[in-house]
């Protein structure tokens, strides 16, 4: 049961001369306003799209429309800050898997990817980097993708001719850029020379003036194009990155957004510190935990706390669970990639392939063969048995050791791939080669998600990484908002627990305002009515699955959420059941939006 804790606060706001008749009340929800403060009983109303009463039940005044919300969460929208939509949101109006959890605004363009600027001979270049670096199928984005553009602005400007389902925002990706002002030598990670420094901060002052709300860079070596070359900018010298960041100071806004590689996040975080020092404004890392040093995260948060002390504004933002792979026949990875066994049959179509699979002659030549070399990334995916947990009918996102196929091959006496076969083979039907395993690269060298714990009590961090629209045939936590929930809030059986009130506030006002969005992330008059209004006992998700639903009929991991009564945008519910209404709301943020003027 939802329950209340702690003594009622005060209402968080009235509006003066509230209207007597606003357009829809939503009344006796338990609101959690997302400013961090307690949860307490009363009503939201809205007219337009701006929210005009948040305070004790029964003192709004009248509505047109009135939900009940007795026994229900109501929140604000979700802003989800690291998303890959640059694609997708240039052709489907209702950027799935976000707009089914929750999520009212999203910010895309991260990693140093994306498609804009871009030159007419570098497309299929920006699909194959996009492909490599987010697996994304370069089918569906070829057929996808209209190309109304060439630069940024023009990008933005063809966004904006879309409605959709929720807010986007963009931010310009350091690959499309290099490429668009060094032609080759920029793909190909050549040294900038000042002149290409020069028309490159030129060209993010303009796409930031246009309505852009950061630039985004990688220098991971985890990110390459679809022929294995790191993506441009993975080696970028101190000058181009210091003179890229000082567009950020011209235009006066804007989020430096950086995907370290893993290994290297601490001490880059000097040159980010002095970046930030110099520009005034806000760098923000991604951090994670890794097994190759699973104590190296401690640096980077004494480096966030070191930079608090100084006061400057470097952040870091993590994954709300492990960044986790999702394995199965039809998937990107499987633990067999690399049998010649199974890729005699694996790249059949998928009936034959299936057909094969369920031989009990060609099951026994396969666990039975010989992984081949793959290189260290890939056969420590592979073959890490200790890391791979077979999903039954649901899906747990932090398993016990004690379930992995290691522990069980260890129980059984059987070869953990033979665990990995029939896990394989058998998902909501036996031999329907439907199972799935689910294996946690990153935040679970410790067996538990002790660390996730860690990263969001911590007071420099932020919820991100949730990588929505990117992965399609490997990773799937786009749902990730409800995880937050879910797991931290209600159901963590395995440690700590996390407060709902600062859970909300994560992913609400914290990510919003991370990007200067100050007009939503609280329910608060003037704000704008991105509201939800959650079945808190009944939340859940279901089990990932693939869907063939993209361009060209492009293969993408969905998962869908439970409990979601009503998710509304702009005033507009868009939301009802968990299910659309139809209604296309949403639009391009363009830069910082202000907060309303004082009620």
């Amino acid at each position: 049961m939802l329950r209340l804790s702690g003594p009622k606060p005060k209402p968080i706001c009235h509006a003066k001369g509230s209207p007597t008749m606003h357009d829809l009340l939503i009344k006796n929800g338990t609101i959690v306003d997302g400013t961090g403060q307690k949860a307490f009983k009363g009503d939201v109303a809205i007219t337009g799209d701006k929210i005009t009463y948040v305070g004790p039940s029964g003192e709004a005044g009248e509505a047109k429309e009135v939900i009940d919300a007795d026994g229900k969460l109501v929140t604000p929208g979700f802003v989800d800050m690291h998303t890959h939509y640059d694609a997708q949101a240039s052709w489907d109006p209702w950027l799935t898997p976000s707009s089914w959890h929750g999520v009212t605004t999203c910010v895309m363009g991260s990693c140093g990817v994306g498609f804009a600027p871009a030159k007419k001979d570098k497309h299929d270049w920006l699909i194959g980097l996009m492909e490599g670096v987010e697996d994304i199928p370069g089918a569906a984005l070829a057929e996808g993708i209209t190309w109304e553009w060439e630069s940024f602005p023009q990008y933005l400007d063809a966004l904006d001719k879309m409605d959709r389902v929720i807010d986007i925002a963009a931010q310009i990706p350091h690959g499309a850029l290099r490429a668009y002002v060094m032609g080759e030598r920029g793909a190909d990670n050549e040294e900038a020379t000042a002149d290409d420094i020069e028309k490159m901060c030129e060209l993010v002052t303009d796409g930031l003036k246009a309505g852009a709300v950061g630039f985004s860079t990688s220098r991971t070596l985890l990110h390459k194009s679809i022929e294995g070359v790191p993506v441009p900018g993975t080696f970028a010298s101190r000058d181009e990155l210091f003179g890229i960041g000082n567009a950020l100071r011209d235009a006066g806004h804007g989020v430096y957004q950086v995907a370290s590689d893993h290994g290297s996040v601490p001490d880059e975080m000097e040159w980010m510190k002095v970046l930030s020092t110099e520009i005034g404004k806000k760098v923000c890392v991604n951090l994670s935990q890794v097994d190759q040093d699973p104590k190296l995260y401690e640096k980077g948060l004494q480096k966030l706390e070191e930079a608090a002390e100084e006061g400057v504004e470097l952040y870091a933002q993590c994954a709300g669970r492990s960044i986790g792979i999702v394995m199965c026949w039809q998937g990107t990875a499987n633990p067999f990639i690399g049998f010649t066994e199974f890729l005699k049959v694996g790249w059949l179509p998928w009936e034959e392939q299936l057909a094969e699979l369920q031989k009990d002659e060609v099951r026994s030549k396969i666990i039975n063969d010989d992984p081949q070399d793959l290189g260290e990334f890939a056969n420590m995916i592979s073959r890490s048995f200790h890391k791979m947990f077979p999903m039954k009918e649901g899906i747990e996102y932090e398993p016990a050791s004690s379930e992995s196929v290691a522990a069980i091959a260890e129980r059984t006496g059987k070869k953990p791939e033979e665990i990995i076969y029939d896990a394989l083979m058998n998902g909501a039907e036996e031999g329907d080669g439907k199972g799935l395993i689910y294996f946690p690269l990153f935040n679970y060298s410790d067996d538990n998600l002790d660390v996730v714990h860690k990263f969001h009590t911590h007071e420099r961090t932020f919820m991100g990484l949730s990588d929505a629209g990117a992965h399609c045939g490997a990773i799937c936590d786009g749902g990730m908002p409800t995880f937050m929930l879910t797991h931290w809030t209600r159901d963590r059986e395995r440690g700590d627990k996390i407060a709902l009130e600062h859970i909300i506030h994560r992913q609400t006002q914290a990510t919003a305002e991370m990007y200067g969005f100050f007009d939503r992330g609280t329910l608060s008059v003037g704000k704008r009515a991105d509201v939800n209004v959650i079945d808190y006992d009944g939340l859940g998700f279901e089990r990932p699955e693939l869907a063939w639903d993209l361009p060209a009929g492009g293969r993408r991991f969905i998962q869908k959420a439970k409990g979601y009564n009503y998710t509304l945008v702009a005033g507009e519910i868009v939301v009802e059941n968990d299910a659309f209404t139809g209604k296309l709301p949403g639009k391009l943020v363009r830069g910082p939006q202000p907060a309303p003027d004082a009620q």
